[in-house]
């Protein structure tokens, strides 16, 4: 498996620059206290709306905050929303999924009803109506992700346990009298994981831009969190200031298009049908 991950980092450019993107992106929110030059909600209106210069390098935005501080401190929020929602749904999806897809029968229909009954809403709707309900902060945020992402995971995960448990091995865990939950874990799980972590590298960018469409609605943290949806979605208020929400709408494309890329990278790593070529 190493040896395939550095062939690929030589032969997959695209991948290589979605690691270097996600990898800057996540040293920036650790590091921020130390790269920050300013208090991301300190304010200062006999500097506002300026514009990027050598003592403000993305500018300042109407209450004369730094934009670079900002954004570096709002990779914290944006990441942490878009990585451990996706953990989350992940883990939940997978083990409905594989709980549906082994056990069979009646169990199963009425296991993937639910999940089909909540992807029928449109994701934003749900979370937007799930968010309002529960009020606006982050957590809540989260939560809503996480609600109507994970029965995308139960979907696939199910399609890859129907093929998977037909195989000899959990055949023979069976006749030598292995448990249910043993074979789950054991034996179904981890020879179908690879499609939902594939799934999950990718949808990672989608759960940030989503978080941050519904920050953009008022919907995500409360102000003045620097999240990086509400910092564009104040840079509405002076579009013709462009570093207010351009800076900190350029971090959401980078972030969201290095995660496709690592992504796309490990779909190939791990997809039995292409990883020859590793």
């Amino acid at each position: 498996m190493l040896l395939s991950i550095k062939k690929m980092f030589k032969s997959n450019h695209l991948f290589t620059v979605g690691v270097i993107i996600c990898l800057a992106w996540i040293l920036a929110a650790i590091f921020a206290p130390l790269l920050a030059p300013y208090d991301p909600i300190e304010q200062d209106l006999t500097v506002k709306l300026q514009a990027p210069s050598m003592a403000h390098l993305f500018g300042t935005d109407k209450f004369g905050r730094d934009i670079f501080s900002r954004v570096l401190y709002g990779a914290r929020y944006s990441l942490l929303a878009g990585c451990l929602t996706v953990v989350i749904a992940g883990v939940i999806g997978t083990f409905y999924g594989a709980i549906a897809g082994y056990i069979g029968g009646w169990v199963d229909n009425v296991m993937m009803r639910f999940s089909e009954m909540i992807l029928s809403f449109p994701s934003l709707v749900l979370a937007m109506i799930i968010n309002a309900v529960m009020g606006s902060n982050l957590f809540n945020t989260m939560f809503a992700l996480v609600i109507v992402s994970w029965p995308t995971y139960a979907r696939l995960m199910r399609s890859v346990v129907l093929s998977v448990k037909e195989n000899e091995y959990v055949t023979a865990s069976e006749a030598m009298g292995a448990t249910n939950s043993r074979i789950l874990i054991r034996e179904i799980i981890p020879n179908s994981i690879s499609s939902v972590i594939i799934m999950a590298t990718t949808d990672i960018g989608n759960k940030i831009l989503m978080f941050s469409t519904l920050s953009f609605l008022g919907l995500g943290s409360a102000p003045p969190t620097p999240e990086w949806g509400m910092m564009v979605s104040e840079g509405v208020d002076n579009f013709n200031k462009f570093w207010i929400a351009g800076f900190p709408g350029l971090a959401i494309f980078t972030m969201s298009v290095g995660a496709n890329f690592i992504g796309d990278g490990l779909r190939d790593l791990l997809d039995p049908k292409l990883c020859t070529q590793f």
